[in-house]
């Protein structure tokens, strides 16, 4: 347990991906891209490049910084480019499975790049191997190449709708042959996408924090249900699917989106504040001071500190700069643990009551584990809030949430949880608390994990991964799940 990463509980968002058309650095555009959507993988990172004839790619395991240099950056030549960073919720973690996957097939090169989880993907996928198909990664963005490789279209566009219109799931793609890119994000709108503009090139993008990097316009959000053809005749969007309710994942607002990004039409620093604020006007205490657990409780820990009028103050620092620790642990090394990330500032935790703030509470192992280093500091009480409702339920969308067994909420009352977690006290925000929060459109929101009402009915309710499920965060020790 201990070579697990600081943050190994927390829900992990399954990819960011970047686009670029016409113009002529693209995959340095991309790079700077896909660097700016770090926080959205960090497992594998990769870009395919066309100069209009020809396509080459370039994938790797690891963070962009350690697949990509400036000799790989000039092998991609090109005026067309996709990227993609990737945190595996379905697929194995080797470099079959990063992305953008590119084949040949009948009709020349294809790439794609997928956002998103395919909840019906083990069954097309076992349809298709019945027919004679060969897969060669795990990944359910695979199954997309496969239907698109099919199809009889003559077009590459009708091909895409042909085949997202067997697929069911979220999904934000960018799919490119050698002189054609198509830009595609599911009815529901699950996650998001945006369009930007630099110069004449079009630029597509998880976030807008990553054309403010490359200084494009953001123009606006790819609407749910959109499609773009973007070629030599300019960009052309069309409508091909049924309107249906828009089912946002509202974890970008709380946890997953970069607090400079607007998402949904919101940027989510502010969102995060309002829900901070939402959280103290539910759950005031008495206390000396809020703090936040770094990064993403801080916005919302400055919102608790404004509504409640309590001091905000910085109680833990993150070490930026360390990663995964690869260190054995050794009898010296056992309880280093959440350490080697977050370290408490003794001098302002001394003798303190604090409201600890965080923007979600999965297993509750590191919590526990950051509430001891708070008392070892000398904390003399804490007061643990959630600026979001109980996790109770697994996502199918593209948030690797594990099995409900696991989600310490779906199995245990809040009394529970605050004597495992060891705090004074323990309050949740409210889902009508957290939808008040998130402004006018809070309707469009997918709460499936929190309330269980799936907008996309699963095949298989009792697992979350529906092609290889793989076992990415381990089991917990009986210790830790004795509550």
């Amino acid at each position: 347990m201990e070579n697990l990463p600081w943050d190994w509980d927390k829900p992990k968002e399954y990819c960011g991906v970047f686009g670029v058309y016409g113009h002529e650095r693209a995959a340095q555009l991309t790079y700077l891209g896909i660097y700016a959507l770090q926080h959205r993988g960090q497992e594998s990172a990769g870009i395919a490049v066309s100069d209009g004839k020809h396509m080459c790619f370039h994938r790797g395991m690891g963070l962009v910084n350690d697949v990509f240099n400036e000799k790989i950056i000039d092998k991609l030549p090109g005026y067309m480019s996709s990227g993609h960073v990737r945190y595996s919720t379905t697929g194995s973690s080797n470099v079959a499975n990063a992305q953008p996957f590119v084949v040949q097939y009948a009709k020349g090169a294809l790439t794609i790049a997928h956002n998103g989880n395919l909840i019906n993907a083990a069954k097309i996928k076992g349809e298709l191997e019945k027919e004679g198909a060969i897969f060669q990664s795990s990944m359910d963005s695979e199954v997309i190449v496969h239907l698109i490789a099919r199809s009889r279209k003559e077009k590459l566009e009708d091909a895409v709708v042909e085949a997202l219109k067997i697929v069911k799931g979220s999904y934000s793609l960018i799919i490119m042959n050698e002189n054609k890119m198509i830009v595609a994000r599911d009815p529901h709108g699950f996650r998001p996408l945006c369009l930007g503009k630099l110069n004449n090139a079009y630029i597509i993008s998880s976030e807008t924090c990553a054309l403010d990097l490359i200084e494009a316009k953001f123009e606006r959000e790819i609407a749910p249900g959109e499609l773009l053809v973007i070629d030599s005749n300019g960009l052309k969007s069309t409508n091909p699917f049924q309107p249906i309710q828009h089912s946002h994942c509202v974890f970008e607002y709380i946890y997953f989106a970069r607090p400079d990004s607007t998402v949904f039409g919101q940027n989510v620093h502010l969102v995060r504040k309002a829900l901070g604020k939402a959280l103290a006007r539910e759950s005031k205490v008495s206390a000396d001071m809020v703090i936040g657990i770094p990064d993403s409780g801080q916005s919302a820990a400055l919102g608790y500190s404004e509504e409640s009028r309590l001091p905000f103050d910085y109680g833990l620092i993150r070490n930026h700069y360390v990663g995964r620790t690869f260190i054995q642990p050794t009898q010296i090394l056992r309880n280093v643990g959440v350490g080697i990330k977050l370290n408490p500032v003794k001098e302002v935790l001394r003798g303190k009551r604090i409201v600890l703030i965080d923007d979600s509470l999965v297993r509750g192992t590191t919590s526990r584990k950051i509430v001891k280093f708070l008392r070892e500091a000398g904390t003399k009480e804490i007061h643990f809030r959630v600026s979001s409702p109980p996790i109770k339920h697994p996502c199918f969308y593209g948030i690797d949430t594990p099995f409900q067994k696991d989600l310490i909420a779906s199995n245990h009352e809040i009394e529970s949880i605050r004597q495992y977690i060891n705090v004074e006290s323990l309050r949740y925000l409210s889902i009508e608390g957290m939808l008040k929060a998130t402004g006018p459109k809070a309707h469009n929101f997918c709460l499936a994990c929190f309330d269980g009402n799936y907008p996309v009915k699963p095949d298989n309710d009792t697992n979350c991964h529906t092609i290889e499920k793989e076992e990415l965060i381990r089991e917990l020790t009986e210790e830790q799940l004795e509550l």
